[in-house]
């Protein structure tokens, strides 16, 4: 045991160790946004690495081999998924969100389910004519693990872009919501490819995908509720900020472990009790000092896992096999996702602009916020090693994603800057 938390150990010192030297090289050489740039340094090594490996050296063996002991997708999913979506739930007004309650509620639900079926036929329909074999309940759940907007990397990116406030709130909001709801999708799919529960001789029963959804997504909701006011009983009979910051860390974590554990959505419980602490928590429990302390440990968090966690998408793709028709099937796959993440955004703003005022050309802004991240990647990762199709699809969940937060993350600015003059409620 003692040799396995060792091994552990050091496997973390050396991404930690990595992440930081990337971090530095990117300060010193680059003026890009540190996520995305050490991202790109990430990448360029990776191609360095095998560049290496073609004239006789094996360093490329080696880090590969380090690589593979990482298990991406728990490292994210059960891991730092809890954090990272607490810190930015932390910081999300719920005034913003109930005044935004009705694009969010579309584009997190229907959105989702309107966008993994447009891509999933899309490319089914699409992959004959690349020469690619494959069937549909593979490109549906290609749709549901790409359909999601990533919290993580649009959170990111809209703080230091200048995406007007209630247009961030939309985007925001969204991006918090969207993820816990395309990974319930994701699983109903995964679910039904494999016979699992609830599937008799015609399929997946009716019953069974209420209860499934009821559980994920409404117990999450009273997971998180109950969780946070829990917490908020307890802050407000203490003023010692070391206390309340312990306190907020076992908020985030109690509240993703117990609902993981009770198989409802573990994003959508660390979501809501990240609200709860950065409102009622907020105004009615935390002194000035307080505040500060919380809000400077989990914007610490933040910044260091997202370093670590782009820096880990950058080095992954040393172990994708990618070929010349699962990456042209991932160049194909690009704009299928943005033309269906515009046709949803486009629908829900139309049906939405009778009742409400929206910023001008907010579909446009938000189609191209609509970034895509690591979640992707450890749901494509998390697919049976024997699935049909399982290298294709990881192959394009790369390419997309790769292609989202390096091409879109860098335009975003750049076309806000350009549409500024639009916009009225830039405040």
């Amino acid at each position: 045991m003692p040799s396995e938390v060792a091994s552990t150990f050091h496997l973390l010192s050396l991404t930690l160790v990595t992440a930081a030297g990337l971090a530095w090289l990117n300060a010193k050489l680059t003026p890009l946004p540190t996520t995305i740039g050490v991202m790109i340094i990430a990448l360029a090594m990776s191609i360095g690495l095998q560049g290496m490996s073609l004239l006789g050296l094996p360093i490329e063996e080696l880090v590969t081999h380090q690589l593979e002991r990482i298990d991406f997708r728990g490292a994210l999913l059960d891991v730092m998924l809890a954090f990272l979506l607490f810190a930015g739930a932390l910081h999300v007004k719920s005034s913003d969100l109930l005044e935004n309650k009705w694009i969010i509620t579309l584009l997190a639900t229907v959105g989702v389910i309107l966008t993994t079926a447009m891509i999933g036929l899309s490319i089914w329909q699409i992959a004959p004519w690349l020469g690619i074999s494959i069937g549909l309940m593979p490109c549906l759940l290609f749709g549901a693990l790409i359909s999601p907007t990533d919290p993580i990397a649009v959170l990111g990116i809209l703080r230091s872009s200048g995406v007007p406030k209630r247009l961030q709130a939309k985007i925001a909001g969204e991006s918090l919501f969207n993820d816990g709801i395309g990974v319930v999708v994701f699983s109903v799919l995964l679910s039904l490819a494999a016979g699992g529960p609830g599937h008799g001789e015609d399929g997946m029963t009716v019953g069974w995908v209420l209860g499934f959804l009821g559980l994920e997504i409404l117990g999450a909701f009273v997971m998180g509720f109950a969780c946070g006011a829990l917490v908020f009983w307890l802050m407000r009979g203490i003023e010692d900020p070391k206390v309340e910051v312990l306190l907020s860390l076992a908020l985030a974590m109690g509240t993703y472990s117990a609902a993981s554990a009770l198989h409802m959505s573990g994003p959508l419980a660390v979501v809501v009790a990240g609200l709860f602490v950065g409102n009622p928590i907020r105004v009615h429990a935390f002194s000035e000092a307080a505040a500060h302390h919380v809000d400077t440990f989990w914007e610490l968090v933040d910044e260091i896992l997202n370093i670590v966690l782009f820096v880990l998408i950058g080095m992954e793709v040393l172990l994708i096999s990618f070929t010349t028709a699962s990456l042209t099937a991932g160049l194909v796959a690009i704009p299928v996702v943005l033309l269906a993440r515009f046709i949803a955004v486009g629908g829900s703003v139309t049906l939405l602009r009778l009742r409400r005022h929206f910023t001008p050309h907010s579909v446009k802004i938000m189609t191209w916020c609509g970034l895509r991240g690591g979640i992707s990647v450890a749901l494509a990762l998390s697919l049976p090693a024997d699935f049909g199709g399982r290298e294709l699809i990881v192959t394009m969940t790369y390419v997309v994603v790769i292609f989202s937060i390096i091409v879109q993350g860098l335009t975003i600015t750049p076309l806000i800057d350009n549409l500024a003059g639009v916009f009225d409620d830039r405040e």
